[in-house]
Parts: C-alpha cells; sequence; structure tokens
C-alpha cells in the first residue's frame, strides 16, 4: 500500500534518505501516526491535525529519543556492567557523560514491515547477539490508531538457546501543542518516586506525598524539573494505568482552571507489564523542544535494572514477553 508511505521530500532533501529511514503513515477515527522503519517508532501522532506527542522533522534524528522503543533495557545501566546467570557483562557505553549504556539496542536498527494496513502496522526485528547481550530474540512492534486512539502493542520472544535478561520501555513525549509545559496540569496516579545520584543511577525509593513529585490528584507544572522514574502505580479497574496532561483552562485538573470551549488533554495508559515510569519535562533538550512536551515512558523494570534485578525479567528459550501502551486525545469531560 504505497499510499501509506510518506513523501516528506521537502525535509529530507531532494533524494536523501531520511535519518529514520521510510516513514510509514497510519489513520484512522481522526487519528493519524507517522511510523518510522528505523527503530519502529512513533515520529508523530495527531488527532484531527491537532499533535498529542511531540514530533520531529522527517530529515532529522530523534530529538531526545523521542518516539523511540527502548529493547532490551530501558533507562540506563551504571557503568554499562552487569552479572547475569554467574557471567560478567560489559555493555557498550552509550552516554559518555556519565559512563552508562542506555537504552539498549534497537532503537538504531532498520525493522522490517511484517503486515500493514490503512490503520496498522507491524514491524518485526531479529536482534542477534550484541556487546555484552550474547542473546537472540525476536521481536515485533505492532502500532493501530481508531476512534479509541493510538494502541502499541511490542513483544519479545527469546528463540537463542540460553535465558536472557529483557526489558522494555518507550519514549513518547506527550504535547498539548502549543507552547511550554508549565502552564499544563499533570495527572500522575504514582505513590513512589527513584531517588537518583549524579549519574541519574537509582539510589532507593521515596514517597511523593508531601514533594514535588507528587501529581497524583492532578497539579500544574509550573517548574518542576523532571526525569524521573516513577512506580507504586495506580491503576483503574481494567488494570490500565492512565496518565493525564491537559491545559489550563480544562478545570479537572485544578479548581483555579477556567473551563473553557477550547480546552484539550492528551491520555497515555499502559498494561499491566508496565510496573515504571520515567518521567521527564524535557530541559536539556534544545529549542524549540525544550519543554514543548513532557515524556512519558512506559517502563518494564527501572533505571540500573540489569545491574539490580529488580522487575527484570528472565526470558528462557521459548518464552514470550509482551506489553501494551497507548495514546489518546482527552475528552474535556473525563475527570
Amino acid at each position: 500500500m504505497t499510499e501509506s508511505v510518506v513523501n516528506d521530500g521537502a525535509s529530507t532533501g531532494a533524494g536523501a534518505v531520511p535519518p529514520t529511514g521510510t516513514q510509514f503513515a497510519i489513520e484512522g477515527g481522526g487519528y493519524r501516526a507517522v511510523l518510522t522503519e528505523v527503530g519502529a517508532g512513533v515520529r508523530a501522532l495527531t488527532r484531527d491535525g491537532r499533535p498529542l506527542l511531540m514530533d520531529y522533522p522527517a530529515g532529522h534524528a530523534p530529538v531526545g529519543a523521542a518516539g523511540q522503543l527502548l529493547i532490551p533495557w530501558p533507562n540506563r545501566v551504571r557503568d554499562g556492567r552487569y552479572e547475569f546467570g554467574g557471567v560478567e557483562r560489559q555493555l557498550p557505553i552509550t552516554e559518555i557523560a556519565t559512563g552508562n549504556a542506555t537504552h539498549g539496542f534497537v532503537r538504531t536498527l532498520p525493522w522490517t514491515v511484517l503486515a500493514r494496513e490503512p490503520d496498522s502496522i507491524r514491524f518485526g526485528l531479529r536482534l542477534f547477539p550484541q556487546q555484552g547481550y550474547p542473546h537472540v530474540l525476536d521481536l515485533t512492534a505492532a502500532y493501530a490508531v481508531g476512534p479509541s486512539g493510538l494502541e502499541a502493542e511490542v513483544t519479545a520472544v527469546n528463540v537463542g538457546s540460553t535465558p536472557a535478561p529483557y526489558g522494555l520501555g518507550a519514549h513518547p513525549y506527550l504535547t498539548l501543542g502549543e507552547g511550554t509545559v508549565d502552564e499544563a496540569f499533570l495527572e500522575l496516579p504514582a505513590a513512589e518516586w527513584a531517588e537518583v545520584d549524579a549519574r541519574k543511577i537509582p539510589t532507593g525509593r521515596r514517597d511523593v506525598e508531601g514533594t514535588v513529585y507528587d501529581f497524583r490528584d492532578g497539579r500544574r507544572i509550573g517548574g518542576t524539573v523532571l526525569d524521573t522514574a516513577y512506580t507504586g502505580l495506580r491503576r483503574d479497574p481494567d488494570g490500565l494505568v492512565r496518565v493525564r496532561l491537559r491545559t489550563a483552562g480544562d478545570s479537572h485538573g485544578d479548581s483555579h482552571g477556567d473551563s473553557h470551549g477550547d480546552s484539550h488533554g492528551v491520555e497515555l495508559w499502559a498494561g499491566e507489564g508496565v510496573r515504571w515510569l520515567q518521567v521527564y519535562t524535557g530541559d536539556t533538550l534544545p529549542e524549540p523542544y525544550r519543554r514543548a512536551g513532557i515524556a512519558v515512558e512506559p517502563m518494564s523494570c527501572p533505571p540500573n535494572a540489569f545491574a539490580t534485578g529488580e522487575d527484570l525479567i528472565r526470558l528462557e528459550p521459548g518464552e514470550r514477553a509482551g506489553h501494551r501502551w497507548g495514546v489518546r486525545a482527552l475528552p474535556t469531560d473525563v475527570g
């Protein structure tokens, strides 16, 4: 279906190949998403033309890992070193300033399109052994759009002969489409946050009660700076955790907001296998991306999980792990 391949030559230059490869658009229910060949990431998501995720031009690399999949570990591994099955391993150091290994291997690899319809696409990748990771995984990333928004499902099957450590993360930035997130209201149903050292490695869990990290009841972000892993997630009866970002005009987020017709919001939801959310206000991004969106990153395990083992998945040969998350435009009548 060539009609779902995005022709964005004006952004890339005549005949130039985008850094993220071929761009694929899917549409349904008023939503439109653009997915990338490299990394099987989400480059853009809109509802009736309004952006829900912070995007970047097709001719650029992802800004701040926007929309990327983080496999087989999210976030950071201290010094890139870990022990698994009694063997010490060394991952490549990809965050030079802190000396950490970051965000896994797959976000820079080309994925294959396995199936495609106007409103959905499914990518596949066989991850062969990498430095410090002598395992073979078959990965799929399926995306679909419809009346309920964007839904993503990522699976991993260990097709090798040895048990493999595994964790998943995704890196969407929620946006309201204008200005910075300072005036937005964030509702984040998480009871604990991870304190970190200067290298952004967790040193322990803390209760959010009475701290600047408490957004359980929804409040204005203001000048709060976040690059914080949250857990103790409160789930709705359907088993999903929901994070909401709203405009100041939506009175649901704050008793001082003035409700008006153009108020709007965006919601990220995640399934039961997602036990952590990394929330990042984008303060270190270059303009015009700085604080233009807030990353709400579904993660199956916390930073440094390869080293600590916390919430780390042990995939035996033949075993499968799957995780779901999604994004939708938020009706103003949702409380």
